[in-house]
């Protein structure tokens, strides 16, 4: 009997600390985002529901210690919005973008153009398709219009134009839903620009890449570009500002 009391005083005591250090952690964590910038973050106005609004987010970062926010919106530039936010909360980097799906155009150079030419020209991303690409679309089995990339295994002329127009006004360029095949050849002809070196990849379903994420992350890195960004990297972004996550964390993934 005296062991079973002796096991049980150990045991609640072991939970006892592992708890103590698990709420011990947002707080570590709320402290550690000196000069980060957070390249993926909604927030509202927005026609999709969203936890907080710009500004609000903005204010946040700051008291955090962030260095900056890339505004996204799925359906609309957010150009403009970075230019407000900044004036509204100022001591904090401001940038926005523009997503090509089908409210915009799809691959429209014409609406990157536009973008450019916003006030404060902080538009500085081009995503490639999101939630209308064609390999979104048909991983999700819907039955509606889509935006391509590539036909036969090229690349369409005018994502070629984008990628043009990214390398003219030093933007970055990330491969949105694309499927790993289509992100490579975006990868490929982006690194004939060297203007345009600086390409990401959102890892938005993992298991739509049948090469597997860190196979696709390092034929990325042997095309000379910076290791793409995965979900899991946002999210222990948002896990140190919010103070939680439910998510795993990061993996550092070597060449």
């Amino acid at each position: 009997m005296r062991l079973k009391s002796l096991y049980l005083l150990v045991k609640q005591f072991a939970w006892i600390v592992v708890c103590s250090g698990l709420l011990a952690i947002p707080a570590r964590g709320q402290s550690n985002l000196s000069g980060v910038i957070d390249i993926h973050a909604h927030m509202d106005p927005d026609s999709m529901p969203r936890s907080i609004d710009a500004i609000d987010l903005a204010k946040l970062a700051k008291q955090r210690g962030m260095r900056g926010l890339v505004l996204k919106n799925h359906y609309e530039s957010t150009a403009a919005l970075a230019y407000i936010v900044r004036k509204e909360v100022p001591g904090i980097e401001i940038f926005g973008g523009i997503d090509l799906n089908r409210s915009v155009g799809g691959i429209n150079p014409a609406a990157i153009e536009r973008m450019v030419l916003m006030k404060g020209g902080w538009g500085k991303v081009v995503w490639m398709p999101t939630f209308d690409s064609e390999n979104q679309v048909r991983f999700s089995k819907e039955n509606r219009p889509f935006v391509s990339v590539a036909k036969d295994g090229q690349l369409l002329p005018e994502v070629e134009q984008v990628i043009d127009l990214v390398a003219k006004h030093q933007l970055t360029l990330e491969t949105g839903h694309s499927s790993a095949e289509e992100g490579l050849l975006i990868v490929r002809e982006a690194a004939r620009i060297p203007a345009s070196s600086q390409v990401t990849s959102a890892r938005w379903e993992t298991r739509c890449i049948p090469m597997g994420w860190p196979s696709f992350s390092r034929r990325c890195s042997k095309r000379g570009f910076r290791r793409p960004i995965s979900t899991s990297c946002r999210r222990l972004i948002r896990q140190k500002l919010w103070g939680y996550s439910k998510y795993s964390p990061i993996r550092e993934l070597r060449p």
